[in-house]
């Protein structure tokens, strides 16, 4: 081999050895990066690591700072809710599951007057039988054993009900426990020793108040009766007085005697009343009644104090409202006698209107009855419209102190309403007039209905004259719900000059601005309007029997209007030259007894009397102590056929039915040596298995809600309170008067014939 090629050769081998090397230093370098990159992993998760323990070091050591700070807290709270426990007045204890005590603060272990016994782990079963070895309760009657054995069943009930114990000092402890979901027990002894005593003194105040009421109820009662007895001799004699020929100012003085009295016995009654009411013993007594006529009732009572007046009353019943509900009649008119009485005494001119309407419910059979009554009076101060419903309350100026009261009808009034479940209310304006008002929900009675009567054919037009608006407004109203045509004028001239020309009906006024009404019905009759209907209205109870008024109308209606009344007037009128009366299909109207007598006489033809057979008088026993009684009853019955006899007491009274044999007896209750009550019992003793039975009306003064229901329950048929009246008596008589008597009065039989 020559140089040159060794030389090629060594230049190859070192060529390659050079790659060779720059092989494995590549190689070397991309380990050493793969190694750099490794450390630097490595060193970063050491690094993640070490903060890790770092955290977790920390961590932990906040957790033990924490879990120290709440221990410190726990035991702080323990210590608070331990201080606050033994700051309580009353007892506070825990027990466990097997009812140990765990624990209780000082005033619940002082129960125990410090006995070293009672300490945490006694069970509640030994501390029953410690209060009881002991002494430190007070079991009252009950035997021990009984009292810790009603205690321990008591205990272990999942809820124990609160008891009261009575401890040895006389202090009273209400226990009260609650047990937990793990059967643990709590347990408070509260001290209700001053709300004991507290009931106590309430009770005794209680019974006094009662005692109290029971003294001032049987005083209003004796006031009563006292007051009574003497006014009845007043009245009576006053009213017998009248009766007699006296002159003008006699007659004034006797009417003046009669008036005040009863004056002072409306004020005896509210005061009676309003004891019943502020004692809560006043009950109602409910039963089928009819409104409207309770009303009408109501409106003729006081009808005389307003025409005397010059007062117009005025009554707008819905005609769509049924008369028939079930109700206390009396109370309702209580009510409405004190709410229209008021509207009278304090209105001087113009009127009082009464309007009723309601709401009915046909599914409850329950009506919602409104009533307002309107005045043109005086009016009440708007200060003091809120107050007129209190006791003793009335307004105090100038112009009313004429008007006398106890000021306690509007307050028993809104008692009455409110008992009914009702209220009242009023509206006034000073100087122009009140309206009252009052809302009742009462039950229709069964069978009532509300109908409209069929007038008769030909009747459309009707021509209402009368000055007061409200008048013609009513009359409109309940005109035009019958299906008429109504036009209204407010004076005779504007009628004559705007009167339409096919007239079927004029309903007028008797009292009219510019001339009288019978002027104006003259004027009718003289001129085209000669055949048609008048219809007198008139406040005058004498204007049906007044020949003038008779010789120019077809008929008189008197105020305040009835709506069966105006009806059966429409249906008599004569339209068309005849009379109509087609028949009402509103509820029939049972008639008067004396009309029916009336009636049945006139179709019998009596065959003439020859001879009139001897007939006994009528027996009457009146049993009266008083003799000033016996006196006003002897002149009431004078001139009456009847044999009277009087008994001073109960023991003469059952003395003289046996003697006497009394067809009727008047008994009074309060008599000596026997009431009337008792001498009724031994008369109804007697009567038993005889097949003979007396009425007994009973005369008293005893007057107060509940008195009746007691008299009569003795036996009593009637009940009539003192002052006697007249006419009820008379009333009583003629109800009991044998078939085989004489007539009361001579003159009866003669008017029976002419009948």
């Amino acid at each position: 081999m020559n140089l040159a090629d060794k030389l090629t050769e060594e230049r190859r081998a070192r060529l390659a050895a050079e790659r060779l090397l720059e092989l494995k230093q590549a190689e070397l370098s991309a380990a050493n990066r793969k190694l750099g990159r490794h450390a630097l992993a490595l060193t970063r998760q050491i690094g993640v690591t070490q903060a890790e323990v770092a955290t977790v070091r920390d961590e932990n050591a906040k957790v033990k700072s924490d879990l120290s700070t709440a221990n410190e807290k726990v035991e702080r709270a323990e210590r608070r809710l331990w201080h606050s426990i033994q700051a309580f007045q009353d007892g506070f204890a825990f027990f466990d599951a097997d009812s140990k005590l765990i624990g209780a603060n000082t005033a619940y272990l002082n129960l125990f007057d410090g006995l070293d016994e009672i300490t945490p782990g006694v069970s509640y079963v030994r501390m029953l039988q410690v209060l009881t070895d002991e002494g430190l309760v007070n079991t009252e009657e009950q035997d021990p054993d009984h009292w810790r054995a009603q205690m321990a069943d008591r205990w272990l009930s999942p809820s124990p009900e609160p008891v009261v114990v009575r401890m040895w000092d006389d202090r009273y402890l209400r226990l009260l426990d609650q047990r937990g979901h793990g059967g643990d027990m709590v347990s408070l002894a509260l001290d209700i020793t001053s709300t004991v005593q507290y009931e106590e003194e309430l009770q005794a105040a209680r019974e006094r108040a009662e005692a109290a009421n029971r003294a001032k109820s049987a005083f209003l009662a004796n006031m009563s009766h006292e007051i009574r007895t003497p006014m009845n001799g007043v009245v009576g004699m006053a009213e017998l007085l009248s009766d007699t020929n006296l002159s003008e100012e006699q007659q004034l003085y006797a009417n003046t005697i009669k008036n005040s009295g009863e004056a002072l016995l409306v004020i005896i009654n509210d005061v009676l009343d309003y004891s019943k009411i502020e004692a809560q013993k006043l009950e109602l007594h409910t039963q089928p009644f009819d409104l409207e006529r309770s009303v009408h009732e109501v409106l003729m009572l006081l009808q005389p104090t307003a025409r005397d007046k010059g007062l117009t009353l005025l009554l707008d019943y819905d005609l769509f409202l049924p008369t028939s509900f079930v109700g206390d009649p009396g109370r309702i008119r209580q009510v409405l006698t004190n709410l229209v009485g008021n509207a009278v005494k304090f209105t001087s001119s113009g009127h009082v209107a009464l309007q009723i309407t309601g709401i009915s419910n046909a599914d409850t059979k329950i009506c919602s009855i409104h009533v307002t009554i309107e005045d043109t009076g005086i009016g009440i101060p708007e200060d003091k419209a809120q107050d007129i419903f209190g006791e003793f309350n009335q307004v105090e100026d100038e112009r009313n102190r004429q008007f006398e009261g106890t000021g306690l009808g509007l307050a028993i009034s809104k008692r009455l309403i409110e008992l009914m479940g009702g209220e009242i209310w009023v509206e006034s304006q000073e100087g122009k007039g009140s309206c009252f008002g009052f809302r009742v929900e009462l039950p229709v009675a069964q069978g009532a209905a509300t109908s409209i009567p069929a007038l008769p054919k030909g009747l459309c037009q009707v021509v209402v004259i009368d000055s007061q608006s409200v008048m013609r407004d009513v009359l409109s109203k309940q005109l035009a719900t019958l299906g008429l045509e109504v036009t209204v004028f407010d004076s005779g001239a504007a009628a004559i000059a705007g009167m339409p020309g096919d007239v079927d009906l004029v309903v007028c006024d008797e009292k009219l601005p510019d001339q009288e009404g019978v002027q104006l019905a003259k004027k009718l009759r003289s001129g085209p309007f000669a055949k048609v209907p008048i219809l007198m209205l008139s406040n005058d109870p004498t204007a049906p029997r007044n020949s003038d008024v008779q010789s120019v109308t077809d008929s008189v209606l008197l105020k305040p209007i009835q709506r069966d009344e105006l009806f059966q007037r429409l249906m008599d009128l004569p339209i068309g030259g005849a009379v109509s009366s087609p028949p009402m299909p509103a509820e029939p109207q049972t008639p008067e007894p004396a009309q029916t007598a009336t009636a049945t006489i006139t179709a019998v033809s009596l065959p003439p009397v020859t001879t009139v057979p001897v007939q006994r008088l009528m027996r009457v026993l009146a049993a009266e102590d008083n003799r000033t009684n016996q006196l006003v009853f002897r002149k009431m019955v004078k001139d009456l056929n009847i044999d009277l006899q009087f008994a001073n007491n109960g023991i003469e009274a059952v003395e003289s039915y046996q003697s006497f044999q009394p067809d009727l007896i008047f008994m009074d209750i309060s008599m000596p040596l026997m009431d009337g009550k008792e001498a009724t019992q031994k008369i109804r003793a007697l009567e038993h298995g005889t097949g003979t039975y007396v009425p007994i009306v009973a005369l008293t003064a005893h007057a107060m809600t509940g008195d009746s229901e007691g008299i009569l329950a003795a036996g009593l048929d009637h009940y009539l309170t003192k002052p006697l009246r007249k006419a009820l008596i008379l009333e009583r008589l003629h109800a009991y008067l044998p078939a085989e008597a004489a007539p009361l009065v001579p003159e009866d039989l003669n008017q029976t014939g002419a009948a």
